[in-house]
């Protein structure tokens, strides 16, 4: 079996981004963390927006069924890339929207996915930051799965999270694993 491939993504909330990339063809697992920040953080540090963090998923994937382009429009798909540090009600540098690149290859795909989507569909400028992929800090266990263990219980994934993943299953639906 060949090794997964790895896409590191921030937009807005982990717990949003893990709930839509877990119901997607050819991805393997979807860890929450955090990333872009100096040291290893916890929740409540990043929480404050003054690690430098933010908070992604880092996606393993398999590139012979989803394509990193592919992943990339259901990322840009599910989010406003077009606000700086904020998505909806979540605001600071935490919940930025941000590429984390593990190649030359994915640097690439990236930018010209931005540029093509800034002409095309984004009315706005896109404000994604594209940078390297630093050291990736697990976050800590309960917001692993946290969608799935959780749903409706929570509001915040009642009015945040099922929206997007319902985009997802109207946008995407021959993209998605069985019973997704």
């Amino acid at each position: 079996m060949k090794k997964p491939e790895i896409a590191t993504l921030a937009g807005g909330c982990f717990w949003c981004l893990e709930a839509v990339f877990d119901s997607l063809k050819g991805v393997e697992s979807v860890e929450s963390g955090y990333m872009g920040g100096a040291g290893k953080p916890t929740y409540e540090e990043v929480c404050t927006g003054t690690t430098g963090h933010a908070e992604v998923v880092r996606v393993a994937f398999d590139p012979d069924v989803v394509s990193y382009g592919d992943l990339l429009e259901v990322f840009f798909a599910i989010h406003d890339p077009t606000t700086r540090d904020r998505q909806g009600n979540d605001v600071g540098s935490q919940y930025r929207s941000a590429i984390f690149f593990h190649s030359p290859e994915q640097e690439r795909v990236a930018r010209e996915t931005v540029e093509r989507l800034g002409r095309e569909t984004f009315s706005r400028p896109i404000v994604t930051e594209i940078a390297p992929a630093s050291a990736f800090h697990e976050a800590e266990a309960y917001h692993q799965e946290y969608y799935r263990r959780v749903g409706a219980r929570n509001p915040y994934c009642t009015f945040v999270i099922d929206p997007k993943v319902l985009k997802l299953r109207r946008k995407f639906a021959a993209r998605l694993k069985d019973g997704s």
